[in-house]
């Protein structure tokens, strides 16, 4: 939920008090226990709650998302004891490097009551947090100059890497495990598939989605690499389609029901949680796929910005804006059948690289005759480069 939150707030202060809970909860094995402080210990399955990767994993993710939203650079070095002894103790439960305990994809929709995962089998997610995790440590120390720790940890992802695939593709139907939209899409955005597989397995989770009607599946863990995966590929058409629907758990049907706050199941069930935080991933997609306000591959803090406001089913308008360290981000859309409007503030300091919707082809203009350079085609959508400032784009269709 990390990335939905800190479009909305100055997340940092949480997440690193979130970090000293943590550290003050790691056990003397290594193991980061699901809740920190650990004021209650959570028995229920044996050590099924207790000890589950998608979980733990927080400890490594978080001090590196601090820096790559934030640039603060702190947490790696305050941190590093903790994320070296937590993965330390995955390597210690992993059989072949492949982690089974845990809850999996947690509230996943299957046949029975929601709980632990129906759908994709135990190892997939965790395996795939797992070599994560290591990818995201192997940055971390060559960030702090420790270079043995980097190389031990890019060899051990490999090894990660092979088992996970050996286990669980199947290199005829391009399909992770049982084909379930968690386990491709985890697959994908954890970087496990390679490279001339990627599509096929992205077109097998549409696929997926398309033939249940739009309807999801994915879990608290799953979900959020769906909209991920969808995204990146340019899929935010299959993401209004799934999420607009009420009659099928999910948003809608939360609304549907008279729901206030997020619920903890998908179809709003009155047995469970009514006012729960963990299925809220869709923000993060109203701001970086609707809005389009994204951070460029391997910028730090969104000093490197991309626009690219994801026009999709029947919405004519979008109006949002993020508060990043160098200043507000905004981006407000409105469509016509005549001309798409786009008015973009980029803070100082920060470039951005704008994309506009692949539609009918038209006469580009910025109102404000602010500069901006034309920075050709990609995937069939025109794209400018400009600095920071105020711009208004209109894009007038032939």
């Amino acid at each position: 939920m990390g990335s939905s939150v800190r479009y909305n707030y100055n997340a940092a202060p949480l997440f690193k008090k979130a970090l000293q809970d943590m550290k003050n909860s790691q056990l003397a094995s290594g193991l980061i226990p699901e809740i920190a402080p650990e004021y209650v210990k959570f028995e229920w399955g044996g050590d099924m709650f207790r000890d589950s990767p998608e979980w733990g994993s927080s400890s490594i993710l978080m001090p590196w998302y601090l820096y790559q939203w934030y640039g603060d650079q702190q947490a790696m070095f305050d941190y590093y004891p903790m994320m070296r002894r937590y993965i330390n103790y995955l390597g210690t439960k992993a059989n072949n490097h492949i982690l089974s305990q845990g809850l999996g994809d947690w509230y996943d929709l299957g046949p029975k009551p929601p709980g632990v995962s129906q759908l994709t089998p135990m190892g997939v997610t965790g395996t795939a947090i797992y070599y994560y995790d290591l990818k995201v440590l192997e940055k971390t120390a060559t960030l702090l100059g420790k270079k043995a720790d980097a190389m031990a940890y890019s060899k051990l992802a490999v090894e990660v890497r092979k088992s996970f695939n050996n286990k669980f593709f199947d290199a005829k139907t391009k399909q992770y495990a049982t084909g379930s939209q968690a386990a491709n899409a985890m697959a994908v955005y954890m970087g496990l598939v390679e490279e001339e597989d990627k599509k096929a397995v992205i077109d097998n989770l549409v696929k997926d989605i398309r033939d249940r009607k739009n309807t999801l599946t994915a879990g608290d863990i799953g979900y959020r690499y769906v909209l991920r995966v969808l995204e990146d590929a340019g899929r935010s058409d299959v993401i209004f389609d799934m999420d607009s629907r009420s009659d099928v758990p999910g948003y809608g049907m939360q609304i549907a029901k008279g729901a206030t706050a997020l619920t903890e199941s998908w179809a709003a069930l009155p047995t469970v949680s009514n006012n729960h935080f963990m299925l809220g991933h869709l923000m993060e997609w109203l701001h970086s796929g609707i809005g389009g306000i994204r951070q460029a591959e391997n910028s730090i803090a969104f000093k490197q910005i991309k626009i690219e406001p994801e026009v999709v089913g029947d919405l004519t308008s979008a109006n949002v804006n993020y508060n990043s360290p160098y200043g507000k981000i905004s981006t407000k859309w409105e469509k016509t059948d005549k001309n798409f409007m786009l008015e973009v503030n980029i803070p100082v300091n920060t470039r951005a690289v704008v994309y506009f919707p692949a539609l009918p082809k038209g006469e580009l203009s910025e109102e404000n005759h602010a500069a901006f350079t034309d920075a050709g085609i990609e995937n069939g959508k025109t794209k400018v480069a400009i600095g920071s400032g105020y711009y208004k784009f209109n894009l007038k269709y032939k």
